[in-house]
């Protein structure tokens, strides 16, 4: 096999996952928050990059096609999802009311399992996870050709890992700032927005 185009197939599915999953999103606040807190950042960040691998490759070998052609599955997680960021967008703003300061000394508190599970809820009860990765990576790294395309879901795969670990660890740096309560009460206000926008626009297009 060509090195130079399974080079070219691993960067372009790096560059185009990137692009679909740096972006302001359920799942982006809720690792952004995990690791603010400290909080289980490690499974969290693995949940969500195999999350992505597995609905990538998914994509890749066919999945997409078949989505497409089922547009009533998706309405149903439609449905679902805009239920659960509804409630998690008000729970976000009914923090924001009474926020508290950043407090290494209580980080990781919190149940494990309610951690992975609100993470879980939030990427597969998601439709645009679906439509991003399944569908629309799908097609992109079928249009590799051949072997290519695996080297193509490599990459996109490689990009959801880079990107989750640099967020949840990354976000470590931003300490200093939500040592104040009113960080957290304009974070919680801006996930509140995000979760309840995402929301009504899962139901929007019913």
């Amino acid at each position: 096999m060509n090195i130079v185009a399974v080079g070219q197939s691993t960067l372009i599915g790096f560059g185009v996952g990137l692009s679909l999953i740096v972006a302001i999103g359920a799942q982006n606040a809720f690792v952004l928050r995990q690791g603010l807190q400290r909080a289980h950042v490690l499974p969290i960040v693995a949940v969500c990059a195999l999350s992505d691998a597995v609905l990538i490759v998914a994509g890749v070998a066919g999945v997409g096609a078949v989505v497409d052609r089922f547009p009533t599955a998706l309405t149903v997680v439609r449905i679902g999802g805009a239920v659960f960021l509804l409630c998690y967008g008000l729970m976000a703003l009914n923090r924001a009311r009474k926020p508290a300061a950043l407090s290494v000394a209580g980080a990781g508190t919190g149940s494990l399992a309610a951690a992975v599970a609100t993470c879980l809820a939030l990427t597969w009860l998601n439709p645009h996870v679906y439509l991003d990765t399944v569908v629309f990576l799908g097609s992109i790294g079928n249009q590799q050709g051949g072997d290519l395309r695996w080297w193509f879901a490599a990459g996109a795969a490689l990009g959801s890992i880079v990107w989750f670990t640099g967020l949840g660890y990354g976000s470590r740096l931003l300490a200093p700032l939500f040592a104040r309560p009113s960080a957290w009460r304009v974070l919680d206000v801006l996930i509140g927005v995000v979760m309840l926008a995402l929301a009504i626009s899962l139901v929007a297009d019913l």
